[in-house]
């Protein structure tokens, strides 16, 4: 029986989880106020702060950390990397202090697993970290040299659930062909081929949702970036956290939005069936890399619980491919599965090389 550790640090919480192999002993998210994260100039500033409190989860579930075997962290945001596995090391530990591509709370996560790996001799990995880029060549190019299109967004959960659909139909990852639309505050499509994420239309350039504007008009965005009326901080935070439902409904909660048309109004059913419209056709975009031959559609994340939603998508691409809905995004779950993978011996852990430049 393999006992693991699940780290899975956020901007404002951190989620600390322990498993015996597929079973959760217990899953807790400590809430962070601004005030107690006010006192931190950067996130590894919070490495210490944030340690205590999985040790002190820990004891206080009655779960010594030598009893665990393996620990598992949410990826940081490195340098590009696969997906799969990578082994915690003093490399990646150096890379999300001294060089990492973003400030994010994730890059705690690699630095706590690192050291209790050290002080317990307990194996440490990161799984389908958010920087996972596996884009084909083709799928990069941009109009312009000097942009390319990237593979980062929702990996953990839309691999997952490729992993389960194959799981499920008696097939190796690598043998199925399936495009996962994930729906959440962010909405993301990617396409699962050759045991790759070889597209991925991420939520800056997709469908909007909850929270993002999504794809927008170009030549607007730039008229508009130089109004006078925005600066870099502002215009990022409209289109990231103040776009989509947010910006026409003003709400992000999708069941809210489902009330306002369940009680008649029509400017909201509007704006939400074009929300999944757009899901649609950005699923029928990304079709033609394979030809559009396709076993399945799959629809996962929190707004795939949601049967409007998803009776109205499948309606609309169902002649692509078979739907499969999984809805829901347990991250913890996820995590769990990748590490014993590995320690069943069904995977092996990359090595990460730091990268200075």
């Amino acid at each position: 029986m393999e006992k693991l550790l699940i780290l899975n640090p956020g901007s404002t919480s951190t989620k600390i989880a322990v498993f015996e192999d597929e079973t959760p002993l217990f899953t807790e998210s400590i809430t962070h106020t601004p005030e107690e994260l006010a006192a931190f100039d950067c996130v590894a500033d919070q490495y210490e702060f944030r340690r205590d409190l999985v040790i002190a989860t820990l004891k206080k579930h009655g779960v010594a950390l030598e009893s665990l075997t393996g620990i598992v962290s949410r990826g940081g945001l490195l340098p590009p990397i696969e997906a799969g596995a990578y082994e915690v090391n003093d490399d990646m530990v150096w890379q999300l202090k001294n060089k990492p591509q973003n400030e994010h709370a994730s890059n705690v996560g690699a630095m706590i697993a690192r050291a209790l790996s050290k002080q317990y001799g307990i194996p440490a990995f990161i799984y389908d970290g958010i920087t996972v880029d596996e884009l084909l060549p083709i799928n990069r190019i941009t109009g312009l040299p000097g942009m390319r299109r990237k593979g980062m967004g929702h990996n953990l959960n839309t691999r997952a659930a490729a992993l389960r659909y194959a799981r499920e139909n008696g097939k190796a990852y690598a043998d199925v062909t399936v495009i996962v639309a994930h729906l959440g505050g962010g909405i993301s499509v990617n396409l699962h081929h050759n045991g790759r994420i070889e597209d991925f239309i991420n939520d800056e350039e997709g469908p909007f949702s909850p929270e993002r504007a999504g794809g927008l008009p170009m030549f607007d965005v730039i008229k508009l970036c130089f109004t006078g009326a925005y600066d870099y901080k502002s215009m990022m935070k409209q289109v990231k956290s103040r776009g989509g439902l947010m910006a026409h409904l003003g709400t992000t909660d999708s069941r809210k939005a489902e009330e306002m048309i369940a009680g008649g109004d029509e400017h909201a059913r509007l704006v939400y069936d074009a929300m999944a419209l757009n899901v649609c056709k950005n699923i029928g975009k990304i079709a033609p890399g394979v030809c559009g031959k396709v076993d399945a559609i799959l629809l996962t994340g929190g707004i795939a619980h949601s049967k409007y939603v998803t009776d109205y998508i499948t309606e609309h691409v169902s002649f692509l491919a078979p739907v499969v809905v999984y809805p829901g995004e347990d991250e913890m779950q996820s995590l769990a599965l990748g590490g014993l993978r590995v320690l069943r011996g069904e995977e092996t852990a990359k090595r990460f090389h730091k990268c200075e430049n």
